[in-house]
């Protein structure tokens, strides 16, 4: 496990955007060998889509050959409101990219048939050969996607109801009236990201500080579902110095110390256009 400790919020997102740059081209993605990506909504991961976006207008990265599936989507909400995660990507993400609109996968919460949708989508995942570098998020109570606590840590995609500190937390994106915040969403599973080959969790700010000391100081609870991926063999926690208050000194300076090399996972960012 990697812990990659950043001095501010947008020094975490620009280290995740470059990562996920080098990653694609590293991979050589072509017409018969897509590069597969899971993609977080929410607040945090809203700079590291800025900076692939601006890595894009520049020339140095292509999503042609990029397939994308999304953590999770709400329950009812009509596919073009504003806030469900259709809106979400499409607007702050995908029509600002060149990707493929059918190689971008996202939950369709007001299908007929929820649980049906959910095992399409698994099988969406597996006929795409796996995700390569799932990209997540958490919420203040270590939750990942919608895998609130007490889900299990061996879930697949499926319907979640949603806790009411997490109601609590999005109401913000509904004018603060809890009563149209959605209460139910279709979810990836703890599971399934840990399929992934890769995990990278983003996690800033000091009110994630104690889900962040909870994911990798303490040891695996299904009540803090990100605590599951300290048995991934190849995750990433992305922060910055706000997310790590709650952590012990001599942890923060373990892996400060790393942070050469870290760094060169990410320097010299590699560009499309070198032919790389």
């Amino acid at each position: 496990m990697r812990l990659v400790i950043l001095d501010n919020y947008d020094l975490a997102s620009e280290w995740a955007a470059k990562y996920i740059c080098n990653r694609i081209i590293q991979f050589k993605p072509g017409q018969d060998r897509y590069f597969t990506l899971g993609l977080p909504t929410g607040s945090t991961p809203l700079g590291c889509y800025k900076k692939l976006i601006e890595y894009h207008k520049n020339g140095h990265l292509s999503f042609k050959y990029v397939k994308t599936f999304n953590m999770d989507e709400y329950v009812g909400l009509p596919r073009n409101h504003p806030e469900s995660y259709h809106s979400y990507m499409w607007n702050n993400f995908f029509k600002h990219i060149d990707i493929d609109p059918n190689n971008a996968h996202i939950l369709d919460g007001n299908a007929v048939d929820l649980q049906a949708e959910c095992d399409a989508f698994e099988k969406k995942i597996k006929e795409a050969g796996g995700i390569d570098l799932f990209v997540g998020g958490i919420g203040p109570d270590g939750h990942i996607a919608f895998n609130e606590p007490g889900s299990s840590l061996v879930s697949r995609t499926r319907l979640k109801t949603l806790a009411m500190d997490t109601i609590l937390a999005n109401a913000k994106y509904f004018d603060g009236d809890l009563s149209k915040v959605p209460t139910m969403a279709l979810t990836v599973g703890v599971g399934t990201v840990m399929d992934a080959r890769e995990v990278m969790i983003l996690i800033t700010g000091a009110h994630k500080a104690f889900a962040l000391y909870k994911a990798i100081e303490e040891g695996v609870n299904h009540m803090w579902t990100v605590s599951a991926f300290q048995q991934h063999p190849r995750t990433i926690f992305v922060c910055d110095e706000d997310a790590t208050l709650e952590l012990r000194v001599k942890t923060v300076k373990y892996f400060k110390g790393l942070m050469h090399v870290h760094n060169k996972l990410v320097d010299p960012l590699f560009s499309m256009k070198d032919g790389n």
